[in-house]
Parts: structure tokens; C-alpha cells; sequence
């Protein structure tokens, strides 16, 4: 049951470079990876669907993706104005302070809680050999495109 997943994080940009971490999410309260135990299904199958899921959306449905982000962002507001559940966090895209190796500055996707209509970046989750190429890949096209920006004047 979709209540039984906790700390899923989404790292990096809203693209098909996002990250679904599931080195750190938990299952019923054991780890998301031990629980699937299988890194080839994660990287050819799990990943791409995520990163890909706005077409995936519009395949099934045969409509616009528009409702699904409608819903994600009600969600998301619930989560800033109410706060994070209590030993949880989502995913929000906020400025960098240097965290997990992410340029101060970048506007990034974390793992976040939020308080008092604040976001915070959670602090101290491991980062594997599995993850970080990738974290790192969604973070250098946020700086690249960042780079187009201000090249165009614009920062």
C-alpha cells in the first residue's frame, strides 16, 4: 500500500535526468532497495518510467497529464502549509546551500521537510556509488542550463 513508502526522494532537475532515490526510502519500514533487490530492474525499467512519467501519463490515459500534476502540486502545498508528516519528508525543489554537493544557488529537487511553511533539506542521507552518478548528472544540466540563462542575459 502506497502508505507503507516513506522517504522516496526525487534529487535533481524536472527532467528525464531526475533521480528516484530508493537507496533511502523504506517499505514497510525496511529498505526500498533490499526489498526489490534488484539493480537491473532499477536502472533499465524503474528509473526511465519515472523520469519519463508525464508521457507515460498521457499513453495510458490517452489525455493530457495536467489532472496528475494538478494532484501533485495540491499535495505538495498540503505538505508546505501543513507540514511533513512526522519522520517523513518529500521531494521539493528549493535553492541549494551547498547540500549533497549541489552548487549554493541551484534550484534543485531534495529530500525536504517542511515546518512553519519553511522548507528544510534533510541532512545526513547516505549517498551510494549507485546514486550519485546519477544525482550528479541531474545536477550538471541545472548548471548548464542556468549557464544558457545567464548567457542570455537573463541573470
Amino acid at each position: 500500500h502506497i502508505d507503507e513508502v516513506k522517504h522516496l526522494t526525487i534529487w535533481g532537475n524536472h527532467s528525464a535526468t531526475q533521480y528516484p532515490d530508493i537507496f533511502n526510502a523504506r517499505i514497510n519500514g525496511e529498505s526500498a532497495a533490499a526489498v526489490i533487490d534488484d539493480e537491473v530492474w532499477l536502472a533499465d525499467d524503474f528509473i526511465p518510467t519515472v523520469a519519463k512519467r508525464g508521457a507515460a501519463i498521457i499513453e495510458a490515459r490517452g489525455l493530457s497529464s495536467a489532472a496528475s500534476a494538478a494532484n501533485a502540486a495540491i499535495d505538495h502545498v498540503n505538505s508546505w502549509v501543513a507540514g511533513t508528516p512526522e519522520g517523513d519528508w518529500t521531494s521539493a525543489a528549493v535553492v541549494s546551500d551547498g547540500s549533497y554537493g549541489v552548487p549554493e544557488g541551484i534550484i534543485s529537487s531534495f529530500p525536504c521537510i517542511a515546518r512553519d511553511g519553511q522548507w528544510e533539506i534533510v541532512q545526513g542521507l547516505e549517498i551510494n556509488d549507485f546514486s550519485r552518478p546519477r544525482i550528479e548528472a541531474s545536477v550538471a544540466e541545472l548548471v548548464e542550463e542556468r549557464e544558457a540563462v545567464r548567457a542570455l542575459g537573463l541573470l
